[in-house]
């Protein structure tokens, strides 16, 4: 049995499609004209935000920080940068994506330390949301889905750097 045979459909890819789209109109609509500059979180965020700026209307820049807070499939609880920024974002209007939030404690950090570097504004987009697990908490201002607390995987996320490539979100059984 191969590791996609174990993983069960949370969200398909026709869904997904679907929200990439809606949230795509959505940050074109906020940033009313003005072009905008999504920074993708390494690794998990880069098959949705690939899908994420071809679906926003207008002029759309795109850079990429890394950081780590797990280990297989446990949260460290500790934020370690591994990957900075390659441009200046000062005057710019960011959007920080990620793949999913579901302690907060990623999101919360990599907000401060890019809202120190005066960008123009400063919004967040995650694919994914897990509120049963947060613990601190955060202004997610586009949203794709909200999920149970489960062991998610497909669509850029990952178990042990497998299964990214699937074009869908899927639960991992026994995880």
């Amino acid at each position: 049995m191969t590791a996609a045979a174990e993983v069960q459909v949370l969200i398909s890819a026709e869904e997904i499609g679907r929200k990439v789209r809606e949230l795509g109109a959505r940050i074109a609509a906020d940033a009313a004209g003005a072009p905008v500059h999504l920074v993708g979180v390494l690794k998990g965020s880069f098959v949705f935000m690939a899908d994420l700026a071809r679906a926003i209307p207008g002029e759309v820049t795109c850079d990429f920080l890394r950081v780590a807070s797990y280990r297989g499939t446990r949260s460290t609880g500790e934020v370690r940068f591994e990957m900075d920024l390659t441009e200046p974002i000062q005057g710019l209007h960011v959007v920080l994506v990620e793949d999913i939030v579901d302690t907060g404690t990623t999101v919360d950090a990599l907000v401060r330390l890019l809202r120190a570097r005066g960008p123009a504004s400063l919004r967040v987009c995650t694919l994914l949301h897990k509120p049963a697990r947060s613990k601190v908490p955060v202004t997610l201002d586009y949203c794709g889905f909200t999920i149970p607390d489960r062991f998610v995987v497909g669509y850029g996320l990952d178990v042990d750097g497998r299964l990214r490539q699937l074009p869908y979100v899927g639960v991992m059984e026994g995880v």
